[in-house]
């Protein structure tokens, strides 16, 4: 189809056509869309892990464990073909690949002529019996693997972060909140280590799936090892072996049990799973921050020249937390599609799979690792400020300290029903007083003229560590018995660290 004389290539029929006058006629800019995830968010490392030169690589690490394994088991590949594959296993010629691919329209094949170009002696046994899941498959799950445990890496340090400042702030008073109103007291302490105990619930699920992951290794076309036992002559138990060889080779301790063309997607939804959950905390823990700014009690760090506002001067806006909200709800939304996916594999699988996958795996490892790089960056830099945070607290302990005034008037002698009454109208009038008139809380001056509270010293009820309970020692025993032994495994797990572009 033509339009105003030129080709409208969304109409061609032929895809393979010639487009050089196409795009004489209409040039393609240099400048493309990229990804922030990629050149703001994540980390470099994150970001090589899920290249596709990695990924191709791992694809010639599969192919060469392939051949070796075949040839310990019995078939005639020599150690030449196997050396010329080694040889090239990090010589990547993805030009040629794409070449390949343009003329194929399949890129696992465009790889497999692509290493053989390079390969010649060893191309007769590349990817022998094998179907492209073979590579594909084993390999995200490899990446996979190794993504969740830089997230597992980068949770610990986040957790190391939040385990100190809680320790320095265990027993600092400040008002806890339910319905984001006013409740009893607590420690700005304990209140971090709430944030950090949703953070150990999802290390525990990040080292469930990453125990419980498995690889897909040598399955064949559909599942049924058919063109192995071919191979193999019918050798059903040289088959299985393979399999069980494969699959340690490449770092798992066994094979998925069945599987179609694919391992099941399942597997990518227990994954986003647990990613969408570590990005559910970090939500919550940002949006409290975010409070908490507004508030005036904590920051997030401020740097001397970081300008809040273009307009208004003097803001201070928590860019971090709200960029921690931002991409924990991308995370969150991620979650829908590989269950979709896995829930529309028909039969033995469907393609409608790798496009999905190729989006939304990569993007939900990227925005976590981006998550959680700011939240341990905002950990270890957060202001505390006490003296807005004991104001805070004032203003509404006189309410809070209402119960032990009545429990002190009943054990002087004063009648419970009657001391409740007087408390109640005297904290309406005070609440009023607050709310239409904008003045102090006088509670506790109303009760202490009031005759019913003659005999006992309201003063004596207005130290706010009378209300926080066993908040101090519950940082402690917290950080004793849970935080430590996981914070152990820190130094055993290397630490990773990432600039955050503010």
């Amino acid at each position: 189809m033509a339009i105003k004389g030129k080709t409208n290539r969304l109409f061609q029929s032929d895809p393979t056509a010639d487009s050089t006058a196409y795009e004489k006629e209409n040039p393609v800019s240099d400048a493309f869309y990229e990804n922030p995830l990629i050149t703001r968010y994540a980390s470099k490392e994150m970001a090589r892990l899920l290249s596709t030169e990695h990924r191709i690589k791992l694809w010639r690490e599969l192919w060469i464990v392939l051949a070796e394994t075949q040839k310990e088991l019995g078939l005639p590949i020599s150690d030449a073909q196997i050396d010329q594959l080694k040889a090239f296993r990090s010589t990547l010629n993805l030009e040629v690949a794409n070449a390949y691919e343009r003329k194929l329209r399949h890129d696992v094949m465009a790889q497999v002529h692509a290493y053989g170009d390079q390969c010649p002696d060893a191309m007769p046994i590349i990817h022998l019996g094998a179907t492209s899941c073979y590579v594909t498959d084993n390999s995200d799950l490899m990446i996979f693997r190794d993504a969740m445990k830089m997230v597992r890496q980068r949770l610990l340090g986040c957790l190391q972060a939040m385990a100190s400042f809680a320790k320095q702030h265990a027993g600092l008073p400040c008002l806890a909140y339910t319905h984001l109103q006013p409740a009893q007291p607590t420690t700005v302490g304990k209140r971090m280590t709430l944030w950090m105990y949703d953070l150990v619930l999802d290390l525990a699920e990040i080292d469930h799936r990453l125990s419980s992951m498995l690889a897909r290794s040598a399955k064949g076309t559909t599942g049924t090892q058919a063109s192995f036992l071919q191979l193999f002559d019918g050798d059903h138990e040289k088959v299985r072996e393979l399999e069980r060889r494969i699959a340690l080779k490449i770092g798992f301790p066994g094979a998925y049990a069945v599987t179609g063309q694919t391992y099941t997607r399942k597997i990518d939804a227990y994954l986003t799973d647990t990613l969408s959950g570590v990005a559910t905390s970090i939500h919550k823990i940002a949006t409290d921050l975010r409070i908490l700014a507004h508030r005036k009690e904590i920051e997030e760090p401020f740097e001397t020249n970081q300008i809040g506002s273009s307009a208004m001067a003097y803001k201070r806006n928590p860019m971090r937390s709200e960029r921690m909200c931002s991409l924990a709800r991308f995370v969150m939304s991620l979650q829908s599609s590989p269950v979709m996916t896995a829930a529309t594999q028909w039969m033995e699988r469907t393609l409608d799979d790798s496009a999905n996958r190729r989006l939304v795996m990569p993007q939900a490892f990227l925005a976590v690792d981006a998550c959680l790089i700011l939240l341990e960056n905002v950990s270890q830099g957060l202001v505390v400020y006490p003296k807005t945070i004991e104001r805070n607290l004032r203003e509404e302990l006189p309410f809070m300290a209402t119960e032990s005034l009545l429990m002190a008037g009943v054990a002087a002698g004063g009648d419970r029903q009657h001391l409740h009454e007087v408390i109640r109208v005297h904290s309406q009038a005070a609440a009023l007083r607050v709310k239409q008139e904008g003045m102090p809380n006088d509670l506790l001056d109303r009760l202490a003229s009031d005759p019913a509270f003659a005999n006992i010293s309201v003063t004596d009820v207005m130290a706010p560590e009378q209300y926080t309970g066993r908040a101090e020692r519950q940082v402690h025993e917290f950080l004793t018995e849970v935080i430590e032994p996981i914070l152990a495994q820190t130094d055993a797990a290397g630490r990773l660290s990432a600039e955050v572009h503010v």
